[in-house]
């Protein structure tokens, strides 16, 4: 959690299909195709094929934990300074998908098995400092440095050139920094909920919030106070915060500009539980069960970060992007509401914008067909399979 094309095809009902772009329409045609990205020995990623997929293959993830969809196993990707757990899935050019907090790989599910199925090579990896992956010690090691430079490590221990980077709440800062740290790196961009902007620093963020504990953000900058208070509490978390968003609570500003009490994690016992929720039993229990493991002390970390990524990357939210790009805003999403994005065709030059209506910020999950059918109507223009 944190803070248009020119054809008249059909979108999923309750998408608002207002695009926006600025790329002149003749360029875009110019464009074309993209080439697949290639690997050391000359050999596109299909051709080769990629062993950690075909030995997940064996297993499947979704089956076993009963959430009614095929999701291989996950392998364990070896980079530098971590160990990654990474979902492989389908064939051709490949797409990076970043979750955010507090998630998992599997967060992407439903578009796993989508994006796949299309004819993509699907990348989803529990990020560093989550689930089954690496959590390496100290607030460091969590900087977009080693994060951004995780996702390049993935690519080279994959043998890819080039992916699409789509990335959900903090996922999404790391998928908008990948064009500007990594150029030659980076395909395109999807954000979900998160646009292309500036980290919100701790100083921005004391304006509002006088009082740290009204804001999860700065009551997070404490090391030790949040996790060992949400550690206590992490079956609680999952089950009252991942809900749709239909009932809105009056302990809730209606988004994060308003001040107030933004801070839902150390109000969780309290917290009435609001909209159906969005993970079934095993689902539920999955999340819970991969916390429990972890503790959310280096998820958190990322946060205690961000005033060192504004000064170390002043860049970061203002450099001008000319790549492909699609902005999926939602409508309902307190913690990143669209108004966030409006600004962002002044720095993207290439840039579609899209708004799904009634839904809140987990929205991979709470609206996943709307989603899907952007993504990849976005993906097949610009990165046909």
């Amino acid at each position: 959690m944190l803070q248009s094309s020119e054809d008249h095809r059909r979108l999923p009902k309750g998408v608002e299909d207002k695009p926006q772009r600025s790329e002149d329409t003749n360029a875009a045609k110019q464009r074309g195709p993209p080439q697949t990205p290639q690997g050391s020995r000359g050999q596109t990623a299909a051709q080769r094929g990629h062993q950690c997929c075909k030995a997940a293959r064996t297993t499947c993830l979704g089956s076993r934990v009963g959430w009614g969809m095929h999701i291989v196993d996950p392998v364990r990707v070896a980079l530098p300074d971590v160990s990654l757990s990474v979902h492989q899935q389908g064939e051709g050019f490949p797409v990076v998908l970043c979750h955010g907090f507090p998630e998992l790989a599997c967060s992407w599910r439903h578009q796993i098995t989508a994006l796949a199925e299309a004819g993509y090579r699907v990348i989803a990896p529990d990020m560093r400092g989550y689930g089954a992956s690496d959590c390496p010690a100290g607030v460091e090691a969590y900087g977009m440095k080693q994060l951004a430079g995780d996702m390049v490590a993935l690519l080279d221990a994959l043998d890819l050139e080039k992916a699409v980077f789509a990335g959900h709440d903090w996922g999404g800062f790391v998928a908008w920094a990948m064009p500007v740290l990594h150029p030659e790196r980076t395909a395109g961009v999807i954000g979900v909920n998160t646009p292309y902007m500036p980290f919100p620093s701790t100083a921005f963020l004391q304006a509002t919030f006088q009082n740290p504990e009204d804001m999860y953000i700065l009551w997070f900058q404490e090391p030790g106070t949040a996790e060992a208070f949400m550690d206590q509490h992490t079956a609680l978390i999952f089950d009252k915060l991942m809900r749709d968003s239909e009932r809105k609570s009056d302990h809730t500003p209606a988004d994060i500009s308003a001040g107030g009490q933004f801070n839902p994690f150390l109000n969780i016992v309290e917290l009435p539980e609001m909209g159906a929720p969005l993970l079934s039993t095993a689902e539920l229990a999955y999340y819970t069960a991969a916390f429990q493991r972890s503790g959310f002390a280096s998820a958190i970390n990322w946060y205690r970060n961000i005033d060192a990524n504004c000064a170390n990357y002043p860049t970061l939210g203002f450099a001008p992007l000319e790549l492909p790009c699609l902005m999926v805003t939602a409508e309902r999403d307190r913690a990143l509401p669209p108004v966030m994005a409006q600004s962002m065709p002044e720095r993207v030059s290439d840039l579609e914008m899209h708004m799904i209506k009634g839904c809140g910020h987990w929205t991979q999950q709470e609206k996943p067909e709307e989603l899907n059918r952007l993504m990849l109507d976005f993906l097949q223009r610009c990165f046909p399979s």
